[in-house]
């Protein structure tokens, strides 16, 4: 053991952070090295092989949400939270069917190039550039805030310590050696994380059968329970539920009256406030968030949403917003510029399904023993950590402590991973667009990039993982999903219905995105649609999307491009017949793109 600011670590645990962080900074180092000509840094020269390229996209893919949240969310919601790593995975078909091939064979470099290819607007790619900015800014904070979270429960140090070591790192790797840089970095990150999700489920469920001291049994009517006394701090403002009644000690306020000692809370809803200390005996029953499933039978039967008045409408939501918002992250969609043609990339996105849908596999199981492990989770509603408290509190001695070491070294690897996807992306954008696009306005872009995200996560108060990235998702099937499904699908969208459906589209999810960052609205307004709509826009933005790019470009069939057909031909066409190529980088200053 060692200790880290009052804070003991296992020494295994300091070890796999370190070396987590030590090789993805050597394997990124190893990639600059092969990183010369503008291509390299935001494509990879279009060379990178569909197996290599697999393991790349699965590597930053499966960010902080996949690693910790799937679990926490599995643990508080039940059968509902399937629905995050079903989607997840099920993205990468409507990618495959849809999005893949063509967008290969369009020869751009990023999603607003390729805007401009089909539609020839300047203003087109700028509005498209702002929403690849907005996407990508959006989805770094909350990696940025696990970093915290894990650095945090993992060494004891402040959270904002953790968001700027890794936002520093991450920087580094893709000023040092951009897109050729990250793909050996992501691909490595991939099978770590594999390997540090799968053998703590594995050894964890091979613990549970073979314990005949079981914590409880999922499919009862019983609520959860702490095997050993437990004394939970609440931190934030909680509404809290009580199946039964519960003895226990508090010392704090709870519904608003001052407590300090014994307290029995009847079946219901409770508030307990900031700062309170409460202490559970053992066995006693926990209780969970307000809106959450309060027993076990509850948790294995769908139908009871996210924690708000209209279940239903969260649940539909929520996959139409991830299943259509994968087709719309611009760091998934800039790895499929990075194969050598539209099969590789088709291949790219079968090979992906298949490696998330056997990821995706453990997270559940994790979800699962976190009720009846670290059930206190759930009172205060912070269930991301509990992918990283299982194994401590499961296994005792060097087995837990080194199962902990891997998964601690896993997490770390999903925030570098994805972490540095998503600046390659936002970089690429503001280099090509912004700037000159040369290697050192790549650079420079990537530097302020990185800045602006880590600056919000220290700023903004998080909220759970899997749920933020769950708007971003939104954010992303409202914008960019309809851009590329309707502009390589129908040849009736004109610049000008494109550009009013990434404003309405980002409009309506973006406010949704504000609205939940700054607390949201109570569930007791207007019926709870209000805090609904906030936290699950994408049933309302997607549609107006879509609407509003096709109303408004069948209002304009005179600006429908004269060249649509050969377009169509490009994106559509074998690549055996020759009628396409990549298009080169347009640099506003003419400079060479090496320079």
């Amino acid at each position: 053991m060692t200790t880290i600011a009052g804070h003991t670590v296992p020494v295994a645990t300091a070890i796999a952070l370190i070396a987590a962080a030590v090789a993805t900074v050597a394997i990124g180092a190893y990639g600059v090295r092969l990183a010369r000509t503008t291509s390299d840094f935001l494509v990879a020269s279009r060379s990178v092989g569909s197996r290599w390229n697999a393991a790349a996209i699965s590597g930053e893919y499966l960010s902080a949400a996949s690693f910790l949240g799937v679990a926490g969310l599995i643990a508080k919601y039940g059968a509902d939270a399937l629905w995050y790593p079903v989607g997840f995975t099920a993205g990468y078909v409507g990618l495959l069917l849809f999005v893949a091939a063509p967008l290969r064979r369009s020869g751009a470099y990023t999603v607003p190039d390729f805007a401009e290819f089909r539609l020839g607007s300047r203003r087109l790619r700028s509005v498209a550039t702002a929403s690849v900015v907005l996407i990508c800014v959006l989805y770094l904070v909350p990696q940025l805030q696990g970093a915290g979270l894990t650095l945090d429960i993992l060494l004891g140090v402040p959270p904002w310590i953790g968001a700027t070591v890794v936002g520093l790192i991450v920087i580094a790797n893709v000023v040092g050696g951009g897109m050729r840089s990250i793909t050996f970095v992501q691909a490595f990150q991939y099978w770590l994380k594999m390997t540090a999700i799968a053998i703590p489920a594995l050894v964890l469920a091979i613990h549970f059968y073979a314990d005949d001291r079981r914590p409880g049994d999922l499919g009862s009517a019983a609520p959860p329970v702490v095997t050993t006394a437990t004394t939970v701090d609440v931190t934030t403002d909680v509404r809290v539920s009580v199946s039964t009644p519960l003895l226990l000690d508090a010392d704090g306020r709870i519904d608003g009256a001052e407590v300090a000692g014994p307290l029995r809370l009847q079946p219901g809803e409770h508030e307990v406030s900031a700062g309170t200390s409460l202490d559970l005996a053992a066995g006693s029953p926990v209780p969970v968030v307000a809106g959450a499933p309060t027993t076990h039978d509850d948790w294995m039967r769908p139908g009871w949403g996210f924690g708000g008045p209209h279940p239903l409408f969260q649940v539909y939501s929520l996959i139409i917003g991830i299943f259509l918002g994968t087709m719309g992250l611009p760091h998934v969609l800039v790895r499929f510029y990075t194969n050598r043609d539209g099969r590789s990339a088709r291949a790219t996105s079968m090979a992906v399904v298949g490696l998330l849908a056997a990821f995706y596999l453990f997270p559940t199981v994790l979800g699962a023993f976190a009720r009846l492990y670290v059930p206190q989770l759930l009172i205060t509603g912070t269930s991301d950590a509990a992918v990283l408290l299982l194994p401590g509190s499961v296994l005792s001695g060097i087995g837990g402590q080194l199962l902990a070491a891997l998964v601690a070294a896993g997490a770390i690897a999903a925030f570098l991973a994805t972490s540095s996807g998503l600046l390659v992306s936002v970089a690429g954008v503001v280099s090509t667009d912004v700037l000159g696009g040369r290697v050192r306005d790549f650079r420079v872009a990537s530097v302020v990039a990185g800045v602006v995200p880590v600056l919000m996560a220290v700023g903004v108060t998080s909220v759970d993982l899997s749920r933020t990235v769950g708007l971003v998702f939104a954010v992303a099937a409202s914008t960019l999903c309809p851009l590329l499904v309707l502009g390589i699908w129908w040849r009736g969208l004109t610049a000008v219905g494109a550009v009013s459906g990434l404003l309405v589209g980002a409009s309506v999810a973006g406010a949704a995105v504000v609205a939940t960052t700054f607390g949201g609205f109570d569930d007791t307004v207007a019926g709870g649609w209000p805090s609904v709509l906030s936290g699950y826009p994408a049933a309302l933005s997607v549609p107006l999307a879509f609407a509003t790019m096709i109303v408004v470009s069948r209002a304009t069939p005179t600006r429908i491009p004269a060249d649509v057909g050969r377009i169509f031909t490009r994106l559509h066409a074998p690549e055996r017949l020759g009628v396409g190529r990549d298009r080169e980088i347009g640099l506003r200053d003419g400079s060479p793109g090496e320079g």
